[in-house]
Formats: structure tokens, sequence, C-alpha cells
């Protein structure tokens, strides 16, 4: 496996992993430790022994071909799913918060309820006063500019404001541990790198664990702190990269600076690797 900071590689063997993601479990600030999962479907090998360590209040993205059970993995830090062997540690939710919260790529919004009802869902199942709902609600439309479309139906929406929708839902909800699996690989570009930048401006101020999938490299190292690379089904981890760039990021400003260039190209790198080979096992 290769861990890579900004552009150098170094060449770490599994058991220096397991060590090292043994140590960061015993600190405080670890949110999520894997230590040797697996996952099988039937006789069908999904995951293969991922050990990995994801620091509280980091913004962790995965990528990796199709096939690789990137999905799978968020399932399973969703409690959706369990796994066939190794070890899964979540720390302690913080009283008063719900674990996690996802956020899909299709619509996941209730039809028949206003952008102001969908948003308010997870806090009113949780029991919160009205008033209390009203106020932290109208805060998280306001912060995805959905305040005066807060009356309208999804089906009013584009597909750009549905996904601001489910944002607000998500954060409004104040989950210890945001999941997010492809949400904008449906928009159109301008839609994309507009909820990128509201995305990051939100998190920026409330620093919330988010594990985020994507098939976009590009969009990988716009939005993490560390990017796991994995590979061809069974979905193993390729290599680790550290993405040193500061923040708070402006995607469009990024996208100048010259790092962001080398990372978009090492980690490219080592995904065509295995999109070559995925490609092949297929015979295409």
């Amino acid at each position: 496996m290769s861990v890579v900071t900004g552009i150098n590689h170094d060449i770490s063997g599994g058991e220096v992993m397991r060590d090292a993601t043994a140590n960061m479990s015993r600190r405080t600030d670890t949110k999520i430790v894997l230590r040797d999962v697996c996952k099988r479907h039937g006789s069908l090998l999904a995951l293969d022994h991922i050990s990995l360590g994801i620091p509280t209040g980091s913004f962790f993205v995965i990528v990796g071909p199709s096939g690789c059970g990137k999905t799978t993995l968020l399932r399973m830090l969703a409690g959706l799913d369990n796994t066939t062997s190794g070890e899964l540690c979540v720390a302690p939710v913080t009283p008063g918060r719900p674990q996690n919260a996802m956020v899909f790529q299709g619509d996941s919004l209730f039809p028949w309820m206003t952008v102001y009802d969908n948003a308010a869902y997870g806090l009113r199942m949780r029991g919160l006063a009205e008033r209390q709902v009203s106020d932290i609600v109208s805060e998280y439309l306001e912060k995805t500019g959905l305040t005066n479309s807060r009356n309208r139906y999804p089906h009013q929406l584009s597909g750009g404001m549905r996904q601001r929708v489910s944002i607000a839902r998500a954060f409004a909800n104040d989950p210890d541990i945001l999941l997010m699996d492809e949400p904008f690989s449906a928009l159109d570009e301008q839609n994309k790198t507009l909820l990128q930048e509201e995305l990051l401006r939100i998190w920026e101020a409330d620093r919330k664990t988010v594990v985020f999938i994507t098939h976009s490299v590009d969009e990988a190292v716009t939005l993490g702190d560390r990017i796991m690379v994995m590979t061809a089904g069974p979905g193993r981890v390729k290599a680790m990269v550290d993405v040193n760039l500061p923040r708070p990021r402006k995607v469009l400003e990024l996208r100048h600076n010259p790092v962001y260039g080398e990372l978009v190209y090492a980690i490219w790198g080592h995904l065509r690797e295995e999109v070559d080979r995925a490609r092949s096992a297929r015979g295409k």
C-alpha cells in the first residue's frame, strides 16, 4: 500500500498499517477505526482486510473503480450492514446527537413534504420542540440558499436544489458523522462546483467528521483532507493521500494551485491502474 503526502510516496507494509491504526484507536481524536475488515456477499469477497483510521472532524474521501466496495463500506459505517470479519469501531456519540446521517446520490426527499418539513424531519423524529426545530432549520436553509424556497415541494425544485435540501437536512440533524455517497455525481458542472463550495463552507464552520465517496479525482482533492484509493474488487486500500492544501478553500482558486494538479495526477495514476485492471477482468 502506498502512503502519499503531497506527491511523496512511501511504501508501507500491512503490519505497519495495522500498528498505526491500532495506535490511532487509542487517541481521543480518532472517530472511526477499521482493523482488517472483510465483507462477503455469499461467495463474493467485496472488501478484503481494510484497515484505516479517520480523525474526528476530518473530511475523508474514498475513490475507486466501480464495484470496488465503496458503498458497501459506507453502509457498514452507517450501521446498515455488518462486517464478515475484522473490527469496525466508532467513537461514542456525543449525548443528544445521532451517530450519523447519510446524503445519497439519488433523490431521497419526501415528495409530499415541503423543503422546510424535509429539513426538519430528523429533528422532529428526535422530539425537539418546534421552536428549536424552526431556529435550526431556518439557519441551515439560509446557509444553503433555500430560505425563499422553504414552502416549495421537491417536484418544484431543480436537481441541485434538491441536493441542497438533503445537505441542509443532514447538517440540521447535527450528526457526529456525515456519510455522503456520490451526492453531486448527477449534477451539471456549474451546480456541482457551487454545491462543493457550499458544502465546504458549512463543513468548515461545523467540522463534522465526513466520509465522502466520489468517482471524481478533482472533487476528491477539492474537498478532502485525506483520500483513500481502493483497488478494483475485492476492495483493498491501494493508497492513502494527504491533501496538503490550505483551508478555507475556494474551488476555482484552488485549481490554480500547482500542488492541486500534482495531487490529481498522483491519485489518477493509482486509480488508472485499478480501472484498467477492472476493465481487463471484464474483458473490455
